[in-house]
């Protein structure tokens, strides 16, 4: 078995864990991105209180609405993107170990091109499965509630008083038509530009992250001590603190991506419609300010930390333990997608 295969394969494990359990977390700050009046009751309430309310009005089933195709979305986003990272990773191996047979360089994958690596990767991965995170957006932000609006007349039949107590479940197939109804098949690449800008998420995680594995294994070294390998609670603070100083960094272009992936209502507010990556950008300046960008960070830097932190000690327990079966030695290190 490769090593791109094994370190995808941990990868979409890891990821499918860490999703389980901050999912809940993710559906608040979907709700919280695509709030769209600056002094709505929802802006006032905190992570929890929010969550408590979507219990309440909506039932625990909304916190997971939409997980299922967020697995696959996982599963997918994390594989895709270990794999490609494998095979770019190892082909900058290659080119520095050429490049010191011919007297240039120390042989190791530099700063720079471990960048570019990670960049590669996540566009490929941005690519491919954009269309899964829009439906996942999609059922997120869809609350009951606005299901409402289509009972303006009194209910006459059982049928029709039965939807208006409990709407019928919005699963993956309405989210999809909804889409497809919105703008057809590239509807489902929405977002995608913000999407692809973001890829400098995993670019400053991979750098902050590898610095400081690489100072932790120097005074592992320093100290001789038996062995200078990494634990798997070391491996979670260090993908913590690297996932919380990229997250900051990068937030408002997540908020732009949600807002241009969630419904957009045709003959609404003008401000509320957004017709591109740009006009959103302006639109949310003009109507929210800059606060707008940074709607429900805190509950996405809880929700970011953790699950990165998850994902990386998971991810290289399971490729240590995949190499341990398969008979083999050492292990190569790499950033996980956010």
């Amino acid at each position: 078995m490769s090593d791109a295969l094994i370190n995808g394969l941990a990868g979409a494990g890891g990821g499918i864990i860490a999703q389980l359990l901050t999912y809940p977390l993710q559906t608040v700050n979907a709700r919280q991105q695509t709030d769209r009046e600056p002094n709505k009751e929802n802006n006032k309430l905190g992570t929890l209180q929010l969550m408590s309310k979507v219990v309440k009005h909506e039932g625990w089933g909304r916190l997971y609405g939409g997980l299922a195709p967020s697995l696959v979305g996982t599963a997918a986003s994390q594989g895709v993107y270990y794999y490609f990272y494998q095979i770019f990773r190892d082909k900058a191996e290659a080119i520095a170990l050429d490049r010191r047979k011919r007297g240039q360089g120390d042989g190791s994958v530099g700063m720079l091109s471990s960048l570019v690596v990670a960049a590669l990767s996540g566009c490929v991965n941005v690519l491919l499965t954009n269309p899964i995170w829009v439906i996942v957006t999609r059922m997120q932000t869809h609350t009951k509630s606005s299901k409402k609006n289509h009972h303006r007349q009194a209910p006459k039949t059982p049928e029709e008083i039965l939807a208006a107590i409990e709407p019928p479940p919005y699963g993956t197939s309405n989210a999809v038509q909804e889409v497809y109804s919105e703008a057809g098949f590239l509807g489902f690449w929405k977002g995608v530009i913000p999407t692809l800008i973001m890829v400098s998420n995993p670019s400053m995680q991979f750098m902050l992250y590898e610095t400081l594995l690489k100072k932790v294994k120097e005074r592992r070294a320093m100290k001789k001590t038996a062995s200078n390998g990494v634990t798997a609670l070391e491996i979670f603070l260090l993908g913590a603190v690297a996932k919380l100083g990229a997250t900051v960094v990068t937030y408002p272009l997540l908020v732009v991506k949600s807002r241009l992936q969630a419904k957009q209502v045709a003959g609404a507010d003008k401000r509320h419609h957004y017709e591109g990556t740009f006009d959103a950008i302006m639109k949310m300046i003009h109507n929210e300010g800059l606060a707008g960008f940074y709607k429900g960070m805190r509950t996405k830097i809880v929700q970011s930390v953790v699950a990165a932190a998850v994902l990386f000690m998971i991810k290289e327990e399971l490729v240590k333990g995949t190499r341990f079966l398969l008979g083999k030695n050492g292990l190569k290190t790499v950033v996980p997608k956010p």
